[in-house]
């Protein structure tokens, strides 16, 4: 992986909900078959409201099945709602690869981690999802813990042990590569 992962950011706000994420209609598509992972990934986000994000963090209406934006910036509680690891994995399947939030709901957080599809970058300090827009051009830097943006520095909380883990694609991947349960065969 990358030490830094750069591009245009898309931003929400608190309380973003799994239904959200990946609405209840598409939980019928198994990740585990490559093409129902790609297509959970173009129904990443497709629950938000068009009021609030006339922006789409994927643009259906082009045809598009991938986002443009690498990097998600979130205010407080992000992935409320009920437990669904196919939130994280949507994301992950649509082309983003951090998120960094104010705080996450606590299951959603670790479905991240188990399935490794994307970064939980939490943020050191509360109010850059009000400073950023959606489209701006930031950096997350994984080597300095920090999200560098048009507006400035901001410091991220370590991602300690939880790193290795999301690189390795998930926990199972992980326990594997170090030798805590067999190898699939």
């Amino acid at each position: 992986m990358a030490s830094i992962i750069s591009g245009p950011v898309y931003v929400v706000q608190n309380n973003i909900d799994t239904d959200q994420i990946i609405p209840a209609q598409y939980l019928q598509l198994i990740p585990t078959i490559p093409e129902e992972y790609n297509k959970l990934g173009s129904y990443a986000m497709v629950g938000l409201p068009e009021s609030l994000y006339p922006t789409r963090f994927i643009d259906l209406e082009k045809g598009e099945s991938k986002t443009p934006y690498k990097i998600m910036v979130a205010a407080r509680n992000f992935g409320c709602g009920s437990s669904r690891e196919h939130a994280p994995i949507a994301l992950g399947a649509s082309g983003c690869e951090v998120i960094v939030a104010e705080s996450y709901a606590r299951i959603f957080f670790r479905n991240c981690i188990a399935t490794g599809e994307v970064f939980p970058y939490e943020l050191s300090a509360p109010g850059l999802s009000q400073v950023l827009k959606t489209g701006d051009y930031v950096e997350v830097d994984f080597d300095k813990d920090e999200i560098r943006t048009p507006h400035g520095t901001f410091k991220l909380n370590p991602l300690g042990e939880v790193k290795p883990v999301i690189d390795a694609g998930g926990i199972f991947n992980f326990a594997r590569q170090n030798g805590l349960i067999p190898a699939s065969s």
